[in-house]
């Protein structure tokens, strides 16, 4: 047992915020706190957790967490639970490597030996999928997700839903699985149709295809459609999730570690869902020590079936040279082969991050900045 010595958190690019804990023995782990477009009030919310859990024991991952929630009158919500996520995930590390196992050993052991995984296609505004899906091919992938349209109006002409049956389409054609990401742009008149549009063309999933705070909307669309329908990387803890499994409206739940409070509440998450026959699939288009943590989770949870991963993601690629191998000592551990990623067996994480590197960028590195879209009318559309 030893006492946190020293929590550190570091901005860098392309839109990530990364955490390095030190106990008092010298013991380090690392976490990642990224919430994009939001990382000035997740490192405000860090600064007093610092001031909260320098000289707790690092050992006591549980007691720390629920210091964190029940010791905070206003709890919950996407930047509390993001800083809690990087102490979470970084504690879970520097445990591992203390013990030198695998954070799914500390997690009850596997379940399985490798995790499957799917890329990004598209970007924003999807365009040329046939050469986007055939390079994810080429990597290793079997399965994509794109979003399911552009922009689009309360009401729109059921003309611009075309292009989104025909992307499936192409992707289908090439043998590979496609998860279609609604995004939450829909509203209801146009959610409703492009679900009944794709249905017989398959989609692995559509993903958030009303936002989640119209909980009714949700329920009355999985009534009406035989797509599995996925949502929850805006649902931050095992009470937001509770209501979509009660009322039966979610067929797969997408915590985000970075969001969602950590390894210790998406394990707790995966095992609620369970309860009510729902998958987990991970949301992670963030970076690798988000990525690495859901591997952990995924390789010992039985209803894990699929992990997003950022590679070459529009985010990334538009940042220039960082990406997901950027800041690892050894890329090799996300290979891609026949679709899925070996268990990571390395101490911890399972990965080593440059720490040289990050410390480096941190230093010229600014806020990724939100984006957003307005109609032809002036009036503003979802993102």
């Amino acid at each position: 047992m030893a006492i946190i010595k020293s929590i550190e958190y570091f901005r860098v690019m392309p839109r990530w915020l990364f955490v390095k804990i030190c106990d008092a023995d010298g013991n380090f782990g690392w976490g990642e706190a990224t919430l994009e477009g939001h990382t000035e009030a997740v490192e405000g919310t860090l600064e007093g957790f610092i001031k909260r859990f320098i000289g707790f024991e690092a050992d006591d991952i549980e007691h720390l967490w629920q210091c964190a929630w029940r010791q905070s009158f206003y709890r919950g919500g996407p930047v509390f639970m993001s800083a809690l996520a990087g102490l979470d995930i970084a504690l879970w590390d520097l445990k591992g490597r203390k013990l030198n196992v695998p954070i799914h050993q500390l997690l009850g052991g596997r379940v399985r030996t490798k995790v499957s995984v799917y890329a990004w296609i598209g970007g924003d505004r999807p365009s040329d999928i046939e050469t986007a899906a055939k390079a994810r091919l080429a990597q290793g992938f079997k399965a994509i997700k794109m979003n399911a349209t552009e922009d689009i109006g309360w009401l729109d002409s059921p003309r611009t839903l075309e292009s989104s049956v025909e992307r499936l389409k192409i992707v289908k054609a090439l043998d590979m699985d496609a998860a279609i990401d609604f995004h939450g742009r829909l509203h209801k008149p146009m959610a409703k149709q492009l679900a009944k549009a794709l249905e017989p063309y398959g989609p692995l999933f559509i993903e958030e295809p009303l936002l989640s705070e119209h909980q009714e909307g949700i329920k009355q669309l999985s009534k009406l459609t035989t797509c599995p329908i996925a949502l929850g990387e805006r649902l931050y803890s095992r009470w937001d999730v509770k209501r979509f499994l009660e009322d039966a409206s979610v067929d797969v739940l997408q915590p985000d570690v970075a969001h969602c409070g950590g390894i210790s509440e998406l394990k707790k998450i995966a095992a609620m869902a369970e309860t009510y026959d729902v998958a987990i699939a991970p949301h992670s288009p963030i970076g690798p020590i988000a990525l690495a943590a859901c591997l952990q989770v995924g390789i010992c949870t039985p209803n894990h079936v699929i992990q997003e991963m950022s590679l070459g993601i529009h985010y990334n690629v538009l940042a220039g040279e960082y990406d997901i191998h950027s800041y690892l000592k050894d890329p090799s551990v996300f290979e891609v082969r026949d679709g899925y990623v070996e268990a990571l067996a390395g101490p911890g994480l399972g990965i080593e991050i440059n720490e040289e590197l990050v410390r480096k960028v941190a230093q010229t590195s600014i806020p990724w900045p939100l984006g957003g879209f307005t109609g032809e009318d002036g009036g503003l559309r979802e993102w």
